[in-house]
């Protein structure tokens, strides 16, 4: 499992997006996200049974992943990853920590929030090695 770490020609900080996200998730939903994470890093690839935890995107997020967790008040937390096997100078295909988005119960993501986040994807699928932390 890595973290995509922002090209220093798109950011000048350099900045993790996933990484700063769980930073700022309450502990539980923390504690919750890395769990699934390991196991999932753990398990063969796109063969792990995420349990509603882990899930496999549709349409406009297709070959994306989500990680799902919910926190206090039912606020919702979505961290967003790729399976990347392409990634050059690796021995195994890896587990991209993208960027995370939280939201209130009973909402949803805009197309905005997700066009964000496919272009970071852009961003970490153009360069070869990547970016990675």
């Amino acid at each position: 499992m890595v973290y995509f770490q922002r090209h220093v020609e798109e950011d000048p900080q350099q900045a993790s997006p996933g990484r700063a996200f769980l930073r700022e998730c309450p502990t539980n939903v923390r504690v919750k996200m890395r769990a699934v994470l390991a196991a999932v890093a753990a398990a063969p690839p796109k063969s792990f049974a995420g349990g509603g935890y882990w899930e496999a995107m549709r349409g406009d997020m297709a070959s994306w992943y989500e990680v799902r967790v919910d926190g206090p008040r039912r606020h919702h937390y979505r961290l967003f990853c790729l399976l990347d096997y392409e990634a050059e100078q690796v021995e195994k295909p890896l587990l991209v920590v993208v960027t995370g988005l939280d939201k209130p119960f009973r909402t949803a993501l805009s197309v905005r929030d997700y066009r964000t986040v496919r272009d970071l994807g852009v961003e970490y699928l153009k360069r070869n090695p990547r970016s990675i932390q």
